[in-house]
């Protein structure tokens, strides 16, 4: 067996095809022992990839993007989420929401885990003309600080993780007011990715490490979520298990989980969200950042 060793951003649903692959064993039918952690804070991956501990970082591609030719090179290999898990949480029924409601309100949003929320949901502003300077944010502080206050009264509007959002409105009088995975279109939401340029023998390790990790997305789109209900309480104890088996199955049926192939319009789409928010100065092509080998047979799927 071959070690495998994941140092992660955080520990998430949309991650589900990772647990999943080593909890069916898939992995190690590949020969691989797969482990992870999430270090605080969370750029610490950057260190442990540095210093050799983790073999691959799992987090935003946004990370990769501007760290390109301005200091070490981070090369993504795969990806396990096809969208972003988020929602917003507003005061009003959900039928009377629009993007257009966001102008002139307060968004709070959180900041202390990176960038990926703000940026998202700027490009989906932008995508429905509006422009995001016309809406007042709060970011740089934590999901639940900004959770906490929200129901308390502080804003208008909250864009958390979709499990958080579903929490709250079941005990606030919240609604979640859009779900963000299910309606706002694929980008490389969290992807793997390792430090330099990968030799035939890492290649090869990755090649093995995603074949298990499609495995595990077959697996998931394969059978409704409450067929393995306790594995979902059991990996995700904070949240209840009748809410993680309403997500999973939304998360089936919107393309969630695809494949560990990273998609290229939805990177593109990314990619111009990146520049948009000044990471990078132009969108970088996709062939100057993904490595495709590891994926190159499920890609020929």
């Amino acid at each position: 067996m071959q070690k495998f060793h994941i140092t992660a951003t955080g520990h998430s649903l949309n991650y589900l095809p990772e647990y999943v692959a080593t909890w069916q064993g898939f992995f190690a039918e590949e020969e691989l022992t797969v482990s992870a952690t999430v270090p605080s804070p969370w750029d610490r991956v950057l260190e442990e990839l540095r210093d050799g501990s983790a073999d691959a970082a799992l987090g935003g591609i946004w990370v990769p993007s501007m760290y390109r030719d301005r200091s070490t090179l981070y090369s993504p290999f795969a990806q396990v989420a096809n969208r972003a898990p988020l929602a917003v949480v507003g005061r009003e029924a959900p039928e009377d929401f629009s993007w257009s409601s966001l102008v002139g309100r307060t968004v709070s949003m959180k900041g202390s885990n990176g960038a990926s929320v703000g940026m998202y949901v700027k490009l989906v502003l932008r995508e429905n003309g509006i422009d995001p300077r016309e809406v007042n944010f709060i970011q740089d502080l934590d999901g639940a600080m900004l959770s906490t206050l929200f129901a308390g009264g502080m804003g208008d509007y909250l864009v958390v993780d979709h499990p958080s959002a579903l929490t709250l409105a079941a005990t606030s009088g919240v609604h979640v007011v859009a779900a963000l995975a299910v309606g706002s279109g694929d980008v490389p939401w969290s992807v793997y990715y390792s430090e330099g340029e990968s030799d035939a023998g890492r290649v090869d390790l990755q090649a093995r490490f995603c074949r298990a990790l499609g495995r595990g997305m077959d697996w998931i789109n394969e059978r409704p979520a409450a067929g393995y209900r306790d594995f979902l309480a059991t990996t995700f104890p904070k949240f209840d298990a009748d809410l993680l088996v309403r997500i999973a199955d939304e998360y089936r049926g919107c393309s969630m989980w695809t494949t560990p192939v990273i998609d290229r319009a939805g990177y593109e789409r990314w990619a111009g969200g990146i520049a948009a928010s000044h990471l990078v100065n132009a969108a970088i092509a996709y062939g100057d950042i993904v490595d495709s080998r590891p994926t190159a047979l499920l890609a020929a799927r």
